[in-house]
């Protein structure tokens, strides 16, 4: 972790003699009082990111909490659209387009479950298993390989959480399903229903496209925030004065 770090900077001079200035911290060379800085004090440090829920975990770079899979967050207050935009822009294009894709997998599994709704008269089981393998896949790959990736690292650190039981469940249900379409020769007759392989392709698309909505919304919440700290901040006084009185004796 690296420690923020106080560079001075500008510079300073005397209260009772503003006519001496220097341009490094000292002593006046008429009275002899400190000098003050003229200039605001900048502070260069690096930002440290921390876990919302583990704040023993800090490092100087973004990434996720090797405890729990939250995104860190920076300590210190970031710049305006420093990180949170780029992150809600990727996460609201992989919902929309995941729940674009996951809208006819639900359908072509549960139409057939519908009272006097013959789907399969319109789309045989034959073709609607491949259609749920190609829209399926994009969803669990693309848009939720996020949730692979927090899983293994999870599971590499020893601290299982949310994100490994997401990647489990879903990995299972798509590649179960997925050797289902492929070679449903290899499952035994009890794992058959109407002499086809049970496919679970719209729990796995539907459980990654409600995930992808907490994320989003999580990252939302999170911006309005910051964005709410930085308003306070902005109500403060930007600029102070000292007066200085001074007795005859």
């Amino acid at each position: 972790m690296v420690e923020p770090v106080e560079r001075p900077t500008g510079k300073f001079t005397c209260p009772m003699h503003p006519e001496v200035v220097a341009d490094e911290p000292g002593d006046c060379p008429k009275c002899g009082m400190a000098l003050e800085r003229t200039s605001p004090v900048h502070l260069q440090a690096e930002v440290v990111y921390t876990c919302p829920m583990h704040p023993e975990i800090k490092q100087d770079h973004p990434g996720d909490c090797p405890k729990c899979g939250m995104k860190l967050e920076p300590l210190s207050l970031q710049p305006e659209g420093s990180g949170d935009d780029k992150e809600i822009r990727s996460l609201t294009r992989k919902f929309w387009i995941g729940a674009i894709l996951t809208v006819p997998v639900f359908f072509l599994a549960m139409g057939p479950l519908l009272p006097g709704f013959h789907l399969e008269t319109w789309i045989p089981k034959s073709v609607s298993k491949w259609i749920e393998l190609v829209l399926a896949t994009p969803v669990v790959f693309w848009a939720g390989g996020m949730f692979f990736a927090k899983g293994w690292r999870s599971i590499i650190n020893r601290s299982l959480n949310m994100f490994t039981l997401i990647a489990i469940g879903v990995g299972a249900a798509y590649i179960y399903s997925a050797v289902g379409v492929v070679a449903p020769g290899i499952f035994p007759e009890s794992f058959r229903r109407g002499g086809q392989v049970e496919l679970y392709f719209e729990a796995a698309a539907v459980i990654t496209v409600l995930v992808l909505l907490g994320q989003l919304l999580e990252a939302k919440a999170r911006s309005r925030t910051g964005q709410a700290i930085k308003a306070l901040l902005g109500l403060a006084a930007k600029t102070a004065h000292r007066v200085n009185r001074f007795v005859k004796v």
